[in-house]
Protein backbone atom coordinates (compact mmCIF):
# COMPACT_ATOMS: atom_id res chain seq x y z
CA UNK A 1 0.00 0.00 0.00
CA UNK A 2 1.56 3.67 -0.90
CA UNK A 3 2.19 6.06 1.74
CA UNK A 4 2.40 9.29 1.53
CA UNK A 5 5.16 11.97 3.14
CA UNK A 6 4.01 15.48 3.91
CA UNK A 7 6.34 17.98 4.82
CA UNK A 8 4.96 21.43 6.28
CA UNK A 9 8.41 23.79 6.09
CA UNK A 10 9.32 27.05 7.12
CA UNK A 11 12.57 28.57 5.23
CA UNK A 12 15.14 30.35 7.57
CA UNK A 13 18.19 30.24 5.37
CA UNK A 14 17.69 30.12 1.49
CA UNK A 15 21.18 29.50 0.36
CA UNK A 16 21.72 26.58 2.83
CA UNK A 17 18.47 24.90 1.60
CA UNK A 18 19.01 25.69 -2.29
CA UNK A 19 21.68 23.63 -1.99
CA UNK A 20 19.53 20.55 -0.12
CA UNK A 21 16.99 20.93 -2.76
CA UNK A 22 19.31 20.18 -5.69
CA UNK A 23 20.38 17.45 -4.29
CA UNK A 24 17.59 16.13 -2.03
CA UNK A 25 15.40 14.61 -5.51
CA UNK A 26 18.05 12.48 -6.92
CA UNK A 27 18.10 10.71 -3.24
CA UNK A 28 14.09 10.08 -3.39
CA UNK A 29 14.02 9.03 -6.50
CA UNK A 30 16.81 6.13 -6.28
CA UNK A 31 14.92 5.11 -3.38
CA UNK A 32 11.60 4.76 -5.18
CA UNK A 33 10.00 8.36 -3.79
CA UNK A 34 7.97 10.39 -6.55
CA UNK A 35 7.49 13.86 -5.90
CA UNK A 36 3.77 14.95 -6.22
CA UNK A 37 4.07 18.51 -4.65
CA UNK A 38 7.12 20.34 -4.08
CA UNK A 39 6.48 23.82 -3.03
CA UNK A 40 4.17 25.80 -5.38
CA UNK A 41 1.31 27.63 -4.33
CA UNK A 42 -0.58 26.96 -0.75
CA UNK A 43 -4.32 28.30 -0.27
CA UNK A 44 -5.47 27.66 3.00
CA UNK A 45 -8.97 26.44 3.00
CA UNK A 46 -10.08 26.46 7.10
CA UNK A 47 -8.52 26.57 10.16
CA UNK A 48 -5.29 28.46 11.36
CA UNK A 49 -3.18 26.76 8.96
CA UNK A 50 -1.02 28.29 6.67
CA UNK A 51 2.23 27.08 5.97
CA UNK A 52 4.54 28.43 3.73
CA UNK A 53 6.02 25.48 1.76
CA UNK A 54 4.62 21.93 1.16
CA UNK A 55 6.03 18.72 -0.12
CA UNK A 56 4.27 15.85 -1.00
CA UNK A 57 6.11 12.79 -2.19
CA UNK A 58 4.84 8.77 -2.94
CA UNK A 59 6.40 5.30 -1.51
CA UNK A 60 5.13 1.98 -2.05
CA UNK A 61 5.96 1.29 1.11
CA UNK A 62 6.48 3.05 4.84
CA UNK A 63 9.95 1.25 4.77
CA UNK A 64 10.71 1.99 1.49
CA UNK A 65 10.60 5.84 2.92
CA UNK A 66 12.40 4.54 6.25
CA UNK A 67 14.82 3.56 4.23
CA UNK A 68 15.10 6.20 1.83
CA UNK A 69 15.51 8.98 4.77
CA UNK A 70 18.07 6.92 7.13
CA UNK A 71 20.09 6.09 4.20
CA UNK A 72 23.78 7.26 4.28
CA UNK A 73 23.46 9.76 1.52
CA UNK A 74 20.63 11.52 3.28
CA UNK A 75 22.09 11.44 6.14
CA UNK A 76 25.17 13.33 4.96
CA UNK A 77 22.67 15.86 3.34
CA UNK A 78 20.22 16.02 5.92
CA UNK A 79 22.04 18.89 8.44
CA UNK A 80 21.63 21.19 5.27
CA UNK A 81 17.63 21.22 5.58
CA UNK A 82 18.41 21.05 9.76
CA UNK A 83 20.12 24.38 9.40
CA UNK A 84 17.86 26.13 7.42
CA UNK A 85 14.76 25.08 7.93
CA UNK A 86 11.81 24.52 10.75
CA UNK A 87 9.99 20.94 9.42
CA UNK A 88 7.35 18.90 10.63
CA UNK A 89 6.90 15.18 8.64
CA UNK A 90 4.52 13.05 8.68
CA UNK A 91 4.03 9.33 6.90
CA UNK A 92 -0.06 8.91 5.92
CA UNK A 93 -1.28 5.32 4.55
CA UNK A 94 -3.14 5.71 1.16
CA UNK A 95 -6.50 4.02 0.48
Amino acid sequence: MSVYMIVEMRINDPEPYAKYVDQVASIVERHGGRYLARGGQVVPLSGEWDPERIILIEFDSAEQAQRCFSSPEYLALAPLREQSTVSKAILVEGC
